[in-house]
């Protein structure tokens, strides 16, 4: 479970403390929608979660452990992120170099970084771009690349800030199915969304910041 207890955060500099003694928490196989008005913080949010930015007080703890001594690797490992514009994320010269990227880095063996990067390749129906420049996918199949690299590394936790942006309809059903099958497996999930339709389809649970 991601728990957060008492949260306040303030950008340098700034006139007014934007996140004010926030808790809660995502648990383990809910899908949690982060809803609320333009500039409450929640990509905000997303940057703390994902140890982006640090809290000026509280704690934010994963399955118990503080994260304030963890580096954003030893977070990264447990909750995984996609961001807004999934195209800042991708920079490898092929999708598959781009799944295995991360695996290469946590030096697993050459047999667990082809079985991992299968698996994802198909889950997100990716088999016919595996050898395509990341650049040239659609916006759709950004997202799932993102998130086929992202899970390739097995993060108990995932954060995505408004996923559907930019997506059609098709792939908004394609995306929130996906978000269904991997909270079956017990991943705790996070979006950030405005897209009332989606929200109400495939979230579990709503949390609204004031």
């Amino acid at each position: 479970m991601i728990s957060l207890e008492d949260v306040r955060f303030s950008y340098p500099k700034a006139e007014y403390e934007l996140i004010k003694g926030l808790s809660g928490e995502i648990r383990p196989g809910e899908r949690v929608a982060v809803t609320g008005r333009n500039g409450c913080g929640k990509t905000t949010l997303v940057r703390l979660i994902t140890g982006i930015l640090r809290p000026s007080s509280g704690r934010i703890l994963i399955d118990g452990e503080d994260t304030a001594p963890l580096d954003l690797f030893e977070i990264g490992k447990r909750v995984g992120c996609v961001f807004q514009d999934p195209s800042r994320q991708l920079f490898c010269a092929t999708l598959d170099e781009e799944i295995k990227y991360g695996l290469v880095n946590m030096g697993l063996p050459e047999e667990e970084i082809e079985r991992r990067a299968d698996r994802y390749i198909e889950f997100f129906r990716l088999q016919n771009r595996r050898d395509a420049f990341p650049g040239l996918l659609s916006q759709g199949e950004k997202q799932r690349a993102v998130l086929a690299a992202v899970l390739a590394m097995d993060p108990r936790y995932i954060v995505l800030d408004e996923p559907t942006s930019g997506l059609d309809m098709e792939a908004r059903e394609s995306l929130g199915g996906a978000l269904e099958e991997l909270s079956a497996e017990g991943r705790g999930i996070m979006f950030v969304s405005h897209e009332r339709s989606f929200i109400e389809r495939f979230a579990t649970r709503e949390w609204v910041i004031e």
